[in-house]
């Protein structure tokens, strides 16, 4: 075989990959965002792996143990029904990456839709798409879902449905600015001019170079999600008892505060920990994917 025809050396392949390198070695050179991957992935662990992990019952109660101190029987301690606070906060873990994870694909994929169509085509078309993203601005995210929820029901799936409608004009004005920013490029003009459809053109060759910024707030939405989900649980209108989710926690043990601190302190840390981790992660891809940030080393 000839060196030419050897399937990693055509330019394409060459400039995935080197670019695939250089995004990953900007990555690595920012600890903090690597210390909020590895606290995703251990909470990600946690979840996947709750039923092993947890030593208790999430929902069984134990009147006898009620309100006990962390120990050694019980790490987090026990809340008033006597249920292991550490087994709920591991079984809350899942709820709440599922209603993250989910409910971003759910705005991800109806504003990545609404920003690409409306900032490639233009006229009636992106004024009648951004005015309705305009209204749905107008109103506070947490508003919003509430709304959204007193017509649903209350449910951790309407919970997803909620959130996911709610983020959805921050991804499609996202990626309308992008879009806008790629359109009018050289090779853009140049598909245009060999015939490519609109719908080839706009996911073949602008999706692609409009993504970057649309990636990074996947991970700062997914951290704002999860907040709007322990919001909706702390006012009682998300995940219902006896199923265990960090805002519920926070609402019931607040009338405890000062006999059992514990009952609020940890599912708290979990949520400070879970929203920081991302945080630091969205920080990280928004310096891995600015090629300004490319430096020798």
């Amino acid at each position: 075989m000839g060196e030419s025809s050897h399937p990693f050396r055509t330019g394409k392949q060459v400039t995935f990959l080197s670019g695939s390198s250089r995004f990953w070695r900007r990555f690595a050179r920012n600890r903090l965002a690597l210390l909020g991957a590895l606290i995703i992935l251990m909470l990600l662990i946690c979840a996947l792996l709750a039923p092993l992990i947890a030593p208790y019952d999430p929902i069984k109660t134990n009147i006898r143990a009620r309100l006990q101190g962390p120990s050694a029987e019980h790490l987090f301690g026990t809340d008033d029904l006597g249920r292991d606070i550490f087994s709920r906060v591991l079984y809350g873990t899942r709820i709440s990456l599922k209603v993250g994870l989910i409910s971003v694909s759910i705005s991800t994929s109806i504003g990545l839709l609404l920003g690409l169509f409306s900032g490639y085509l233009g006229g009636w078309v992106d004024t009648l798409v951004m005015r309705v993203m305009d209204v749905l601005f107008a109103f506070p995210a947490v508003l919003l879902a509430i709304a959204i929820m007193a017509v649903l029901g209350q449910s951790t799936t309407n919970v997803m449905i909620a959130v996911g409608i709610v983020y959805v004009p921050i991804f499609a004005r996202i990626t309308r600015g992008s879009v806008l920013a790629v359109r009018e490029l050289e090779f853009i003009e140049a598909a245009r001019c060999i015939g490519l459809r609109d719908v080839d053109i706009v996911f073949r060759h602008v999706l692609p170079n409009a993504l970057d910024a649309v990636i990074v707030q996947v991970s700062l939405a997914t951290a704002f999600a999860i907040l709007a989900e322990a919001a909706l649980s702390f006012l009682g209108l998300g995940t219902q008892p006896p199923d265990p989710s960090w805002g519920s926690m926070l609402s019931f043990g607040r009338e405890y505060m000062l006999e059992a601190p514990w009952w609020t302190i940890f599912p708290g840390l979990a949520i400070f920990l879970t929203v920081l981790a991302l945080h630091l992660i969205g920080d990280g891809l928004r310096d891995a994917l600015d090629p300004r940030s490319d430096v020798r080393v």
